[in-house]
């Protein structure tokens, strides 16, 4: 049976864990605590880079949330999270990009704000603007939409959710953009969305956690 290496607070392994669910691939869940856990030999032998998620399949290692996803699709493709056309896959890898390379690293930078770090307020206000431009392009792709290829889930759908879930614990008000707002809510009533929500009592008790990995990098 997969493996699935995760923990509920990683937003990286939240998108694996939401994707085995709606493609309802049996797994293994392997809880990786924050308390070092993914310091230790036996978890470092799993994965060198030492940060979930990873998924372990018939003896195939695969780490990095992009890669696993790609991999869970090829490997698994019913029922399908990829579109056919080409249109189609352009806007959710497109979708996927913009949320790993953009508004990720951004709410990184507030969230290390957020448990106590220093940053730069400079860097803070640039993160900021940086994910409010990203919101308004997520915001104009959706329109009209359910979804962001049309009414069909995929998985640009689950990567960019798992982060835009996030922005309200960080002050960001999404009643400016209806659209982005309405698909977040299709997203949260999936059973998949509620299954992995995390909650606030364990965010509370991961945020020393999180700000000594922060505090690594």
């Amino acid at each position: 049976m997969l493996q699935f290496y995760y923990n509920p607070v990683s937003i990286n392994a939240r998108r694996v864990w939401v994707t085995l669910l709606e493609k309802q691939i049996p797994f293994e869940a392997v809880l990786v605590k924050l308390d070092g856990d993914q310091f230790g030999n036996e978890f470092t032998a799993i994965n060198p880079l030492q940060r979930v998620p990873v998924v372990v399949d018939n003896g195939l290692r695969v780490v990095e949330s992009l890669a696993i996803l790609d991999y869970l699709e090829a490997k698994y493709p019913t029922p399908s999270l990829i579109p056919h056309l080409a249109e189609e896959i352009a806007t959710m890898r497109m979708v996927e990009m913009v949320t790993v390379s953009e508004l990720q690293p951004a709410l990184i930078s507030l969230t290390r704000q957020l448990v106590g770090l220093d940053v730069d307020a400079g860097k803070i206000d640039d993160a900021r603007q940086r994910i409010l431009t990203v919101m308004q392009f997520y915001e104009n792709l959706l329109d009209g939409r359910t979804y962001f290829v049309n009414n069909q889930l995929t998985l640009g759908d689950i990567v960019a959710g798992t982060v835009v879930s996030s922005l309200p614990f960080m002050g960001f008000d999404l009643d400016s953009y209806p659209h982005l707002q309405g698909w977040l809510n299709q997203l949260e009533a999936r059973e998949s969305w509620q299954t992995t929500a995390l909650k606030p009592t364990a965010i509370a008790t991961a945020i020393p956690h999180i700000r000594a990995i922060l505090a690594r990098r």
